[in-house]
């Protein structure tokens, strides 16, 4: 279709009318734009665009130079399918009820209508291809996981030689499953023959086939979640003896609750020596450079397909990832920074064209209300929940627009040798602050300034001073209402946690 055909077009679609819920809706549009939501699997901060100093990614670089890089954003909490389900719903754990990797927020929320699913209700085409909702990885690469159809007009599911090639994978816990272990390849072949760049191609190839309709496109990555498995010339990008372990003072763990640290993690870097550690630190940046080539595929056709002036793309991670902070943490679990803070990045076309970072403190769960202001999409009413989060237009418009909102963690601890019962932790951040409790407090009270602690090296909970009581006194009330302090009483698989 010609461009004048592709204008006319959009023009007659200015005016549609749907079948939502039940009834003919007529939705005016002044502009429908596409949405690409970009989902990357276990991605940290580690990116250049936060400032780090050995990453490679310079096509998610370009995409923040062009948008807005949240510099404080926060997942609800810091696990896969809680954390997807959280952002795809906008809806806090609390309300979904999903805190490990089995539970299906339908069966607590059958009404919810996605945020996919949105879009799809009010005409746009929506597709997912990988991983968007959860799956096990690698097991589920190639399935429809713990997908939601109702989400969905087209699902792709991908499946390279990752997979076949599983065999060939380092494991350097191999008590654990490759999934749950620090394990890696340098594979063979090319981008191209990975999960991930099929996930690519065929995104791509969608773009191109469904250019003259609105499109709602959730494109899932794999990596970096382990195994650790990117072409080997991603690892010659990075080669040895550029990385180092963070440092942190020997006493860092004395003023730290127990239930802080993950019990998948019980000892710093898992006993492993500080070479194997090494290893895989380089093998998590060569699968981050390796995933940021194929953002930087989807931005290119985009380009050539003539479509990034009428498509709104948002790029983010599930949660955050140690990499051997606070003497030896991996992974995820925790509601330290490393672990609740994640990469978050808008770029809304005639909004974000100013390219600033924003500063200000946003939840996850404000991708929802943020993508249907954009494109003006009413937000689901009764019987389906109404979505926790807020708008981030002001702040997409202004990254220094007035912003007193703060965000809210929480994780699942199940019983273990540590913890007689399963423990709720619940974290609250601030600007300046973040406030952790165990099981209400009972099983553990931190507080962080990170005005002069940005690191959380010192637990102003254990000896609290002045300042650090009249701190406490106004983040405690802030949960009420957010998360409760206690785990469910049922539902939950803790060998799934």
């Amino acid at each position: 279709m010609s461009a004048r055909s592709r204008f006319h077009s959009r023009l007659l679609s200015r005016i549609l009318i749907v079948l939502f819920a039940g009834s003919t809706v007529a939705v005016a549009a002044p502009d429908r734009p596409n949405v690409l939501l970009i989902a990357v699997d276990d991605l940290s901060n580690a990116l250049g665009c936060y400032g780090h100093p050995a990453a490679i990614t310079p096509h998610i670089d370009a995409l923040a130079a062009s948008g807005v890089r949240f510099d404080r954003a926060y997942c609800q909490i810091p696990l896969c399918n809680p954390s997807r389900a959280s952002l795809l719903t906008g809806l806090r754990p609390d309300q979904t009820q999903v805190y490990d990797l089995d539970r299906h927020f339908r069966e607590t929320v059958p009404d919810v209508i996605t945020l996919p699913q949105l879009f799809r209700q009010y005409g746009w085409f929506s597709a997912r291809v990988g991983k968007l909702y959860h799956y096990d990885v690698p097991n589920g690469i190639g399935t429809d996981g713990l997908d939601d159809p109702a989400s969905w007009d087209l699902t792709v599911n991908p499946r390279g030689r990752d997979v076949t090639d599983a065999s060939q994978i380092t494991n350097a816990e191999p008590h654990r499953p490759i999934s749950a272990a620090l394990s890696w390849l340098a594979a063979d072949g090319t981008d191209e023959e990975q999960t991930d760049g099929l996930i690519a191609t065929e995104a791509i190839r969608l773009m191109r086939q469904h250019r003259d309709r609105p499109f709602f496109l959730g494109v899932g990555f794999f990596r970096p979640h382990t195994p650790f498995v990117a072409p080997r010339p991603w690892f010659d990008r990075h080669p040895p003896g550029r990385f180092r372990l963070p440092i942190a003072p020997a006493d860092d763990r004395d003023d730290i609750p127990a239930a802080a640290f993950a019990h998948n993690n019980p000892v710093p870097h898992y006993g492993l020596p500080e070479p194997t550690c090494l290893q895989a630190t380089r093998a998590y940046h060569a699968c981050v450079s390796f995933v940021d080539a194929q953002v930087g595929r989807l931005l290119t056709a985009l380009d050539e397909l003539d479509l990034s002036r009428h498509t709104i793309v948002a790029l983010w991670s599930d949660h955050g990832y140690h990499l051997g902070e606070h003497g030896g943490l991996w992974q995820k679990r925790t509601l330290f920074e490393e672990s609740a803070r994640a990469p978050f990045l808008i770029r809304a076309p005639g909004l974000t064209d100013h390219g600033r970072p924003c500063g200000r403190v946003v939840e996850f769960i404000d991708l929802y209300p943020t993508l249907a202001d954009l494109a003006a999409l009413p937000l689901p009413t009764a019987p389906a929940p109404l979505p926790a989060g807020r708008s981030l237009r002001p702040l997409l418009a202004n990254p220094d627009a007035p912003w007193d909102h703060p965000a809210f963690t929480q994780i699942l601890r199940p019983a273990d040798a540590r913890l007689p019962a399963p423990v709720m932790g619940r974290s609250v951040r601030t600007e300046r602050w973040r406030y952790t409790e165990w099981n209400g407090g009972a099983d553990g009270v931190e507080l962080y300034d990170h005005l002069a602690d940005p690191a959380e090296f010192t637990n102003r909970a254990r000896h609290p001073d002045p300042e650090a009581r009249a701190a406490i006194a106004s983040l405690r009330p802030l949960f009420e209402g957010r998360t409760q302090p206690r785990p469910p009483a049922s539902g939950v698989n803790p060998k799934r946690l």
